[in-house]
């Protein structure tokens, strides 16, 4: 059963700093890139959140991931240029919610729910799923065969992130009848609207999830439903690939990517989060 976004998807804080990358044209879709350009042990794909490229935050989390030296790290627009404005997450992200209101924070919601709803109904799974797994297959066609590709979604592309692991979104990549899977590994952090067993069924590479405790957008339970899935197909005798769950406290939705770094639990969860990603492609790619 697919979770449902509520507000709690679109609260949080905008972050400072300075990204060090740059917008390009990346297999139809402009893409923040930063990282090795010359020897990458691997490429990294970030499937943001709904504020995509406009959000500061997002294109700093590919800046760490690339400031390994390791990688080359995209962070595609999926959204093809109609991600959940700033105009939008400047009402509902302060970037100190203790100083914001109940008032101004409830009236943001409400002046801003009917827009973010018509946001949604142009992002149906069809369509959005199509846009990801499109680049995902240009880019492993693209791609040496020596070279592993791994994929991290956070809040809304989590779920996209999980699926590019599916069997069925396989790709013929060397044009020698052989169909390898999109990515080699891949990284789900407070994954909104899995759909649960249809996203985590055949998998075939190995996957990485992070769950709040205090996520009020996507059950904790699902952690457990998850499991429950991999064990079953386990116990039918199936092959199921490496899978691992990581838990945070107080793991409100949106901390691996919106996170107070001034509150010393969040930022806990925010710098977890990311040592979480880079051990996971450490280890897979």
């Amino acid at each position: 059963m697919a979770s449902s976004c509520s507000s709690e998807c679109i609260k949080g804080t905008i972050h400072s700093g300075q990204p060090k990358g740059a917008e390009e044209l990346i297999h139809g879709l402009n893409t923040y890139v930063i990282g090795n350009r010359t020897n990458p042990r691997g490429i990294i794909v970030v499937y943001s959140d709904i504020f995509g490229l406009g959000l500061p935050n997002n294109k700093l989390i590919a800046d760490a991931y690339a400031a390994t030296g390791e990688y080359l790290v995209y962070l595609p627009d999926f959204f093809k240029g109609d991600a959940v404005g700033l105009k939008v997450a400047d009402a509902l992200l302060p970037v100190d919610a203790t100083k914001q209101s109940t008032f101004a924070k409830y009236s943001g919601i409400l002046a801003n729910m009917p827009t973010f709803l018509m946001w949604m109904t142009r992002h149906k799974q069809g369509p959005t799923n199509q846009i990801c797994m499109d680049f995902l297959g240009e880019l492993r066609r693209a791609t040496p065969a020596s070279r592993k590709i791994g994929i991290v979604g956070m809040c809304w592309g989590g779920k996209y992130a999980v699926r590019a692991g599916l069997e069925s979104n396989m790709v013929e990549a060397d044009g020698g009848g052989v169909k390898k899977p999109l990515v080699d590994a891949v990284v789900a952090l407070h994954p909104s609207h899995l759909a649960i067993p249809d996203d985590v069924e055949g998998l075939v590479v190995p996957v990485s999830y992070g769950w709040g405790v205090e996520d009020i957008a996507v059950s904790f339970k699902q952690k457990g439903e998850v499991e429950a899935v991999h064990d079953r197909a386990q116990k039918a005798g199936k092959k199921v690939p490496d899978m691992e769950h990581k838990v945070y406290k107080p793991g409100r939705h949106g901390f691996a990517v919106r996170g107070n770094p001034d509150d010393p639990l969040e930022r806990k969860c925010l710098e977890d989060s990311e040592a979480q990603v880079l051990a996971w492609f450490n280890k897979w790619l």
